[in-house]
């Protein structure tokens, strides 16, 4: 790597950290308005014109809030649990393209900090795996027991979501044969959006998202009414953002990677085709990323939150099984489509066979009979009986 290549990549990864860190931080006033215009109130407005400033005051705040560590707890791994979440996100994003990065159409910009890495979905899910350890350890160093059990169920229902995330985009490497970000734009491109190919997969991949990046209506790990703030309940000021901060550049990460997989990337038909000018590309792809993100935002107010059974038994007994029907559904038409050289056009097949199963699931859920909740009832002694008891 010559100085010029090396000066490129350094300004590159500054620009990206800092654009990452501006969008986190003006994204929570975008959803604050957003909140606000759901429940018909008007949201931040007093700092700055239309609290355009708000996201500076709240960093400010978290900076100069007291810095409070339990006596109990570990400190090397308390301080690391939120340094570990913030940087396992941050990383992922090493080799996300947002702009087009192929030889064939040179740039004066690098759309990527590590562009063309041929395993890069691999690394994303590889890197996104350790946010796991943050919340982990976030819990266990706390040595408080509302913590510790916070720490359990999250870890608990991001390991479980892993899986169904993993496995629902086996059909698009099936169907690329690449694991590289932008060959599966390229091949989008050309070929159509994935999202026409495989549906199901798409659902089940989006449905991942909302539980990995601990978002309504799966935000278990934050559930105030049972768990008083979850595996960061000791957490304050900066330590507490930086938790905080790794939440939102997930959902960013995430957001481009259902634009990437599914929809096309830069890709938009007459507008941003293979060969056109990048900053139409560029436009298009933030675009997708944004819809995505507000999409989050909107379910957030509209999906009440799902039981901690209810969320496993989704990850378990309903996506893993149909991320599985999806897998053979795609390796039987590609096989299909390798012996008999058949036209690409024939993957259009899993479209209405993905939505079919979908369906057939669906209506299986709505016939199943639902199994009453056992109320523990408490029985009071034989020497408690004048005294009032409430029942559980």
């Amino acid at each position: 790597m010559d100085l010029y290549q090396l000066l490129v990549t350094v300004v590159t990864i500054a620009v990206v950290m800092g654009a990452l860190q501006g969008a986190c931080a003006y994204l929570i006033w975008v959803e604050r308005k957003v909140a606000a215009y759901v429940q018909d109130r008007i949201g931040p407005n007093r700092v700055g014109p239309f609290g355009l400033l708000q996201p500076i005051a709240d960093g400010l705040k978290f900076i100069l809030k007291e810095e409070v560590i339990p006596q109990r707890a570990d400190k090397f791994l308390f301080l690391l649990a939120p340094a570990l979440a913030v940087g396992t996100a941050t990383l992922a994003f090493a080799v996300v393209p947002f702009g087009p990065t192929s030889p064939e159409s040179p740039t004066p910009v690098q759309f990527a900090i590590a562009p063309n890495v041929d395993i890069g979905i691999v690394f994303i899910f590889a890197v996104s795996s350790l946010t796991v350890y943050a919340i982990i350890l976030g819990g266990w160093a706390s040595n408080n027991k509302y913590s510790f059990l916070g720490g359990l169920r999250s870890s608990a229902q991001i390991v479980s979501y892993e899986i169904p995330m993993g496995m629902s985009v086996l059909g698009v490497f099936l169907l690329t044969g690449s694991l590289n970000l932008e060959r599966i734009i390229s091949q989008q491109a050309v070929g159509g959006w994935n999202l026409w190919y495989q549906p199901l997969a798409f659902l089940i991949f989006l449905t991942s998202v909302f539980a990995e990046c601990n978002r309504l209506p799966f935000d278990l790990p934050e559930a105030e009414q049972e768990l008083v703030g979850g595996y960061h309940t000791e957490y304050s000021a900066m330590k507490f953002g930086l938790f905080f901060l790794g939440e939102y550049t997930h959902m960013i990460t995430t957001s481009f990677l259902l634009a990437i997989l599914f929809l096309g990337g830069w890709h938009f038909p007459w507008l941003a085709e293979p060969g056109s000018h990048w900053l139409p590309k560029v436009m298009v792809l933030l675009a997708k990323v944004l819809f995505f993100i507000l999409f989050y935002m909107i379910v957030r107010w509209t999906i009440p939150r799902f039981r901690f059974d209810q969320l496993m038994g989704l990850a378990w007994k309903v996506l893993i099984p149909l991320s599985l029907i999806n897998v053979v559904c795609v390796l039987v038409v590609k096989h299909l489509i390798d012996v008999y050289d058949l036209d690409w056009r024939w993957q259009y097949v899993l479209l209405p066979v993905s939505l079919a199963w979908l369906v057939g699931a669906a209506l299986l859920a709505a016939k199943a009979p639902a199994t009453p909740r056992k109320r523990a009832v408490y029985v009071q002694p034989a020497g408690e009986r004048g005294m009032i008891t409430p029942r559980v």
